[in-house]
């Protein structure tokens, strides 16, 4: 393991490098909420903690800043835990394992957990530093966020109250965020039946490994190559051409982030074998013709298996592959509010046999118009009926309408120029921030993101930036010293 310490802000990076040994899987944040809590304590620090499992620590005003307005940072404590298939990585149990490369800090083979590990650190560093000039500051540390914003839900009324909130989980440096797409995830359930693999038979394992993934949201727009999408076409074309059955599809892992990898068992009558594999020669090498740019270390595989005993009824894998190959995928829309910004997404993120013989199918949806959210997961929803799939739907989150007027904007926008002698970008970001919940329990809420580059969230070659580190954490600091008096 890389040491972090080292790096500037050394006080930031301290803390993330404590922060990465900690297991933090959504649901699972017990040791991180631990932690926190003890840092709260060795240095005398007021604090509380709700239901879900939210934090906040109050920390008083530096001497002659006592009367301006309060403002609360907020980061969460989980992370998305992805790796490669060759890793053998414990997300339970096991420290994340950091490396410095160049100007970048990544992992070995997993997600960083810097998306909002390095939120945590700046709240932390600025909780125990000592000289820093700010107003009163509470620290609001929230649970599960990755898996649907839960403890920005759980979060009772009353438990902060600042009127100022600056959400430290953005990840391009240099743009000021005042607004966010709402989402919701569609879960389809098809049932299954197995008959006994036909006579005369050959087993193949297919295999799309290589993409780069990343988040549904903030790379849903990147091209990035979506392996099960890629293996249904081939197994789509396989059934019709050459009377291919199916035995298991699996492929990606969390709904909110684009799938990597996915495999395939099929059989095929043994007199097609020679052909189905010049044509599986033919049809990869199309596929990487059309990605080159965007998926360069795209990887195909072919290999002969075991003869499985069972293979798909026809009827249901019809249902399964047709299903898979109309469900959309990407953007659906842009915004016509704001230049360069998605307006509407969706993500078809995995497709896993389970025991009883079920297969789950996982999407999320985004949007920054309720509607058009609610229009494409409908539209995902009635893909999977029409295939006599049960579908389910979440509640979902809602978005966080851009305020221009925004005191808080304005100060940032100010800090920015003044450090940087350059003006930020203001934008609005196509993922799901926790600020439109806040909205719904603290209207009154003045709020801004903004955080370090973070290249490739939610995928193993996630990688923060360390000179933007230390820009983020020098913004921060110089807006905290200038937010006015009450």
């Amino acid at each position: 393991m890389a040491q972090l310490s080292a790096l500037k802000p050394s006080g930031v990076w301290q803390y993330f490098e404590e922060i990465v040994k900690i297991p933090r899987p959504s649901k699972k944040e017990e040791k991180i909420i631990d932690f926190v809590i003890a840092f709260a304590e060795k240095h005398q620090l007021e604090h509380r903690k709700d239901a879900s499992g939210n934090i906040v620590i109050m920390k008083p005003a530096t001497r002659g800043y006592e009367n301006r307005k309060a403002v609360c940072l907020q980061s969460h404590l989980d992370m998305v835990c992805e790796k490669n298939s060759n890793s053998s990585h414990n997300f339970e149990s096991d420290p994340i394992q950091t490396l410095v490369d160049g100007d970048w800090v990544r992992a070995q083979g997993t997600t960083l957990g810097a998306d909002n590990g390095i939120g945590i650190a700046a709240q932390l560093a600025l909780l125990s530093g000592h000289n820093l000039k700010h107003g009163p500051v509470e620290c609001l540390f929230t649970t599960d966020e990755e898996t649907g914003l839960n403890g920005a839900k759980g979060l009772e009324p009353g438990f902060f109250t600042s009127k100022i909130l600056i959400n430290l989980d953005s990840e391009d440096e240099g743009e000021l965020f005042i607004g966010c797409a709402g989402g919701m995830n569609t879960l389809a359930t098809l049932k299954y039946n197995m008959r006994r693999t036909p006579d005369g038979s050959a087993a193949f394992r297919i295999e799309v490994a290589g993409l780069q993934g990343g988040h549904s949201g903030t790379d849903i727009h990147k091209n990035r190559g979506n392996s099960i999408k890629m293996l249904n076409q081939f197994l789509w074309e396989s059934r019709n051409r050459f009377g291919a059955r199916l035995s298991v599809f699996e492929g990606g892992n969390l709904r909110n982030a684009i799938p990597r990898e996915a495999y395939a068992v099929i059989v095929i009558p043994e007199k097609y074998c020679e052909v189905f594999k010049a044509y599986f020669h033919d049809f990869t090498k199309i596929l990487k013709s059309e990605y080159i740019m965007d998926e360069p270390q795209i990887q195909f595989s072919l290999q002969p298996a075991g003869l499985p005993e069972r293979v798909m009824k026809k009827k249901i894998q019809e249902k399964l592959l047709n299903s898979l190959y109309a469900c959309p995928h990407g953007v659906i829309a842009w915004s016509r509010v704001m230049d360069n910004l998605v307006e509407t997404s969706t993500n078809l993120a995995s497709i896993k046999f389970e025991p009883l013989n079920r297969i789950v199918i996982s999407t999320s949806q985004r949007s920054s118009v309720n509607s058009a959210k609610v229009q494409i997961a409908n539209t995902v929803k009635s893909t999977f009926k029409l295939a006599g799939a049960m579908v389910e739907q979440t509640e979902g989150y809602p978005g966080w309408n851009p305020n221009p007027d925004s005191e808080i904007l304005r100060i940032s926008s100010a800090s920015y120029k003044r450090l940087f002698k350059t003006e930020p970008a203001v934008k609005a970001i196509h993922a799901g921030l926790e600020c439109g919940l806040f909205l719904e329990k603290y209207p009154y809420l003045d709020m801004i993101s903004f955080g370090p580059t973070i290249v490739d969230p939610h995928s193993p070659s996630e990688r923060i930036s360390i000179p933007t580190t230390e820009k983020f954490w020098n913004l921060l600091l110089d807006v905290l010293e200038n937010v006015p008096a009450e």
